[in-house]
């Protein structure tokens, strides 16, 4: 049966008629096919009204192709390049890797110890003062900013335009000079979302924050949105019904191309992230599908490849976790690590063969979702996750526990990232509006600064490539752009080394105790 309902309004009383009809009644089924086309009727022109009409004479008129402007606006672009010299060391041995930190630290240990090395430094001593301080000036002023307060301090507030307001899910600095804000704008509660829901998201100027750059219009809300570090015009973004999608700002707002729904994930895509390829046009997503997905934005309509995250190692999609973080390091191609909803981090490599290989081990220590996963830019083989509870940092050569974590916390803690220019210090965002900045060398027990940024939660977080802007975007679609003090973005003197011993001193001690450490009240960070 097959219900027609007419509606109308009469005097404020709504008054509703349905009509039913039988399926059977409506006749034969209308098949359409494809015809070629037929000409019917054909009306030749009379000649005999030609009498009726006059010639007119041919008349030139010059038309303008384009619209008259009184005046134009062009907004130059300072492009910046910095150069030096590249210092390559050299009598290394032969089965020393030099682009190894340990090992080189490791190795000059040793030869300091050396009894030959020791007299011939003296020798050179008695010549010439080698710990004599050429820069002690600007010791000096690295000294004072370190001596200086940490501090934040807001710069700007970028707000949703739309009345209906959502979550400001994800964020990406233009790769150019850092001067634009991509914000991917959605609702992530499961149906809660309104009808009357806007789905697009904003390009903003960091200048400007009355009014987005330029707007961008997904067929579902974008959960995730990433720049292309090799083309600042282009974007790819992961949408809420699990389709990828990716824009040429020079083509306007609309999409240049989705992937097909068939071959898209299942539920919504959580992270984007570009590969390192000489074309630049590799990404994969991750989806609480269970699934990463490996693309190529010349060609959306099938994902390149594809891992699912089944801890047996059999491929099989309904035993698969949930992904809801991802990284990849440029410097390791071969490795990629999937934050799960089960607390699990899932180490794989990407260019193996079978399932079974594909997924290398995983990292227990979380009782919730994991939703940020980061490696430390200076020491890649240390990552730090971020879960509901607590933050973690992690060596990659210990799988039974991390090596430092924080206190667990009432309000959860949704996002986190590393410095770019300082390996001791990251950041965590948590639900009751608060910026905690850690930093390891300084504190270990608490937060060298705690910041309310708003009323609300905050749910993403990106720093500028030089580490003194950072923004954060809240539940209810706010964005604020915080600038930090010179403190916090400073790299420290012999910070490098410190961290590096330290880090060394805590695998070794975690290696000795062959305990796993399980989850603590208190953060630990092994001597």
């Amino acid at each position: 049966m097959i219900s027609i309902i007419d509606k109308w309004h009469i005097s404020k009383m709504k008054i509703v008629y349905v009509y039913t009809k039988k399926h059977s009644e409506f006749g034969h089924q209308c098949n359409f096919s494809d015809h070629p086309a037929e000409l019917h009727v054909d009306i030749l022109p009379d000649i005999s009204l030609a009498a009726d009409f006059t010639v007119r004479d041919l008349c030139n008129v010059t038309v303008q192709c384009a619209e008259e402007m009184s005046e134009h606006e062009v907004r130059p672009r300072f492009e910046s390049e910095s150069r030096g010299i590249n210092h390559v060391e050299l009598g290394w041995p032969k089965d020393l890797n030099p682009e190894d930190m340990e090992a080189t630290i490791r190795y000059r240990k040793k030869v300091e110890k050396d009894e030959y090395y020791q007299n011939t430094i003296m020798q050179i001593n008695n010549a010439t003062d080698v710990y004599q301080e050429f820069f002690e000036d600007e010791d000096e002023e690295v000294l004072e900013e370190s001596e200086e307060q940490p501090s934040a301090k807001t710069i700007n507030v970028f707000r949703d335009p739309n009345e209906v307001k959502r979550t400001a899910s994800s964020l990406s600095w233009h790769p150019d000079g850092n001067h634009k804000l991509a914000v991917a704008y959605s609702s992530l509660e499961f149906q809660r979302a309104p009808n009357d829901m806007s789905f697009d998201s904003f390009i903003w100027d960091i200048e400007n924050p009355n009014k987005p750059e330029m707007t961008l219009k997904p067929v579902s809300p974008l959960v995730c949105l990433e720049y292309n570090p090799k083309d600042s015009h282009i974007l790819v973004g992961g949408s809420y019904n699990g389709q990828i999608a990716y824009w040429d700002t020079r083509k306007g707002s609309q999409p240049a191309e989705m992937s097909t729904i068939e071959h898209s994930h299942r539920d919504p895509v959580y992270k984007v992230t570009w590969l390192q390829s000489k074309t630049g046009t590799n990404i994969f997503s991750a989806s609480t599908d269970g699934q990463v997905l490996w693309w190529d934005i010349r060609k959306m309509s099938e994902p390149t490849e594809r891992l699912v995250l089944d801890p047996s190692k059999k491929g099989n999609l309904d035993n698969a976790l949930g992904a809801v973080s991802l990284e990849f390091e440029t410097t390791m191609p071969t490795k990629v690590m999937v934050g799960t909803e089960q607390g699990l981090v899932v180490s794989c490599n990407r260019k193996a063969k079978t399932p079974a290989e594909k997924i290398v081990c995983t990292y227990s220590g979380h009782h919730g979702p994991i939703y940020a996963l980061q490696r430390n830019p200076f020491f890649p083989k240390n990552f730090l996750t971020v879960a509901v509870w607590t933050a973690c940092i992690w060596s990659e050569d210990i799988k039974e526990s991390s090596i430092m974590w924080t206190k667990y916390h009432m309000a959860h803690r949704l996002d986190g990232c590393w410095s770019p220019v300082r390996p001791s210090v990251f950041f965590t965002l948590k639900m009751d509006g608060t910026l905690d900045v850690w930093d390891i060398l300084f504190k270990q027990n608490d937060p060298t600064l705690s910041l309310k940024v708003c009323d609300e939660a905050l749910c993403s977080i990106r720093v500028q490539d030089n580490g003194r802007f950072l923004g954060c975007g809240s539940q209810l679609g706010t964005t604020t752009l915080l600038e930090i003090s010179a403190g916090l973005c400073t790299l420290q003197k012999n910070e490098k080394a410190m961290v590096s011993e330290k880090r060394n001193l805590s695998v070794d001690c975690q290696h000795r105790a062959g305990v796993i450490l399980g989850s603590c009240s208190q953060p630990i960070l092994l001597p």
